[in-house]
């Protein structure tokens, strides 16, 4: 029997990057059915110019890649924001089996808030999701990159 391990440091590494880069302090991991780290990423999106250069996105990407296929079913995704509504219809396009995230997002989040992507009859895959891992680091993350730009 597997223990279980949690990612969230990893992807706390690559929020703490973003922020180094300028961009907001969001960090993902994407974990393989073996356990292993196969993606990391943190957001890019003023680097490459993409309004979907979101973490999620890019692992999402970054994995497909890896897989040759469109879906990465027995992925876990771990991510240090609550993934706003464009990534949590991405990671159900991409069947991703679990999502942890730290920090609650009330104002741009998609999945406890706001849309709710997981809950409507239209979303063809709803991963099991996992909040609150390590939201207080992820949540001063946030606050110190917003507080130096005020």
């Amino acid at each position: 029997m597997s223990r279980f391990k949690s990612h969230m440091d990893a992807a706390m590494d690559e929020a703490r990057a973003a922020a180094a880069r300028g961009e907001v302090p969001v960090g993902a991991v994407l974990v393989s059915p073996s356990g292993e780290i196969i993606a990391a990423a943190g957001n890019r999106t003023r680097e490459l110019n993409d309004p979907t250069a979101h973490a999620e996105v890019l692992v999402i990407r970054e994995g497909c890649a890896q897989a040759g296929s469109e879906r990465l079913p027995d992925h876990d995704l771990y991510v240090t924001l609550e993934p706003c509504p464009m990534c949590a219809t991405a990671i159900s396009a991409a069947r991703i089996r679990r999502v942890y995230y730290g920090a609650a997002d009330p104002k741009s989040g998609g999945v406890a808030h706001g849309p709710r992507i997981f809950t409507h009859p239209q979303c063809h895959h709803v991963p099991e999701v996992y909040d609150g891992i390590g939201a207080d680091e992820a949540e001063r993350i946030l606050k110190d990159f917003f507080a130096a730009r005020r």
